[in-house]
């Protein structure tokens, strides 16, 4: 691992950071930065976070951490299997199962440090790995509060296309059909692609906003070598397994703790509003259960807008909820 500050973010002067690394139920060794507020003593709140989808720590998640952490919350910020610092092999691989199991690996190691509360845990989950948090709240009784910020459902975008567009069974059989062919064709040649990453600066004017959005993130004012959306993209088949594997079927049977924000502009708002909308649909758990929309906010305004990201609010929601 690098030891060297690579962040896309300053350094805050206010908290420790040390770089450690933790194993998974799979034997994939994630790699994560830990921080902690400067001079604390006893038994900590912690947090968990990780994403957005195709990003690393050094970008998003880091920033996420290292603010909270100034709150007075242990954190780590830790790069999924198969990406960034994190083991795994091929590279560049998305799973619903194991990157669930990733946010519950974290939780695992958060549970035996001498300086955590273990029964003071959350997780934030940003973009993608929204959908991977709230699965893993619905797996793990550990968890106490849960975060989700700009969240996709990467198992219905998968499936379905942006915004439902491809929500048939002609439109998911010619896309199996494309990603299987290409499988045959490179386990012949031994080798994988990449799918590509976002577009190159600047980008076309006609491309739809959401497309610039992300290359102004990714290709530009938060670039990182080892970010995936900021060079060659996933695996090309790296996240074929969605297509058919919902991540959030049990979101209703949730019983900790859960806040979706989201901005009332991004492209995704229909992926956060759906899931809250279906996380308290018959749910006995409705009452600690919230959707905070963020008047004008693009998807990533709450990616790095310390004037958007409403660390107030989050650092209340935690609080509130006994991660505290």
């Amino acid at each position: 691992m690098v030891t060297v500050w690579d962040k896309a973010f300053p350094k805050s002067e206010k908290v420790d950071h040390r770089k450690i690394t933790f194993m998974n139920c799979y034997g994939i060794a994630l790699a994560a930065d830990m921080y902690i507020p400067k001079n604390a003593e006893g038994k900590l709140p912690a947090i968990a976070v990780s994403g957005p989808f195709g990003a690393v720590k050094e970008q998003c998640s880091g920033l996420y951490a290292q603010t909270m952490a100034e709150r007075g919350f242990l954190t780590i910020a830790f790069d999924p299997s198969y990406t960034g610092e994190s083991g795994g092999f091929p590279r560049y691989m998305a799973s619903p199962d194991i990157n669930t199991e990733d946010f519950m690996a974290a939780v695992d190691f958060l549970s035996v440090q001498d300086n955590v509360d273990a029964d003071k845990i959350g997780i934030i989950g940003i973009c993608g790995w929204g959908g991977m948090a709230m699965n893993a709240a619905a797996l793990d009784t550990r968890i106490k509060v849960t975060v989700v910020s700009t969240m996709y459902d990467m198992a219905r975008v998968n499936a379905n296309g942006y915004f439902d567009a491809e929500d048939s069974e002609e439109a998911r059989f010619t896309k199996k059909q494309a990603m299987n062919k290409l499988r045959t064709e490179e386990y012949k040649r031994g080798e994988y692609s990449r799918a590509g990453g976002c577009m190159p600066l600047p980008v076309p004017e006609d491309a739809p906003f959401f497309v610039k959005d992300y290359s102004e993130y990714y290709k530009g004012r938060c670039y990182h070598e080892r970010s995936l959306n900021s060079n060659e993209g996933w695996n090309s088949i790296g996240c074929q397994s969605f297509m058919n594997q919902p991540i959030l079927k049990y979101s209703n049977e949730i019983r900790s703790a859960v806040l979706i924000i989201h901005g009332e502009k991004a492209h995704s708002y229909y992926f956060g509003k759906d899931a809250y909308e279906a996380m308290v649909k018959n749910s006995k758990y409705a009452a600690n259960k919230e959707l905070l929309t963020i008047p004008n906010a693009d998807h990533t305004d709450l990616y790095d807008n310390l004037d958007v990201i409403p660390f107030d609010k989050m650092q209340k929601f935690f609080e509130e909820n006994g991660v505290c």
